[in-house]
């Protein structure tokens, strides 16, 4: 049950930083306005609260193994949003960070 809340977590905690950041670059790059923006900023500092409810109380683990979630997550988000079509490299490495993400989260202690 641990492991599915830490996943869930990092997937809701992904929405917020890989959303607010392209809110931001929505904003900013593609000239949609400051109410872009300013949804991006607010979306990236509810990102900073959702790692705090992780059940693992080690802030280096958890933003190390987030740091996967955030990989894979950025590369969908860029084919739901924008588009993108990753090559298999994109992908391979994906993966490559989320199987890092697990050895790092939930490995037996």
């Amino acid at each position: 049950m641990l492991v599915l809340r830490s996943a869930a977590l990092f997937v809701v905690a992904a929405l917020f930083e890989i959303g607010g950041a392209w809110l931001v670059w929505q904003g900013l790059r593609e000239h949609r306005g400051w109410l872009w923006v300013t949804g991006g900023v607010l979306a990236l500092g509810a990102y900073g609260f959702v790692a705090t409810f992780q059940p693992d109380a080690h802030f280096g683990r958890v933003l190390a193994a987030y740091g996967g979630i955030f990989v894979a997550g950025s590369i969908l988000w860029g084919v739901v949003a924008d588009g993108y079509r990753p090559d298999r490299w994109d992908i391979t490495g994906a993966l490559v960070c989320l199987a890092g993400m697990a050895v790092i989260m939930w490995a037996p202690r």
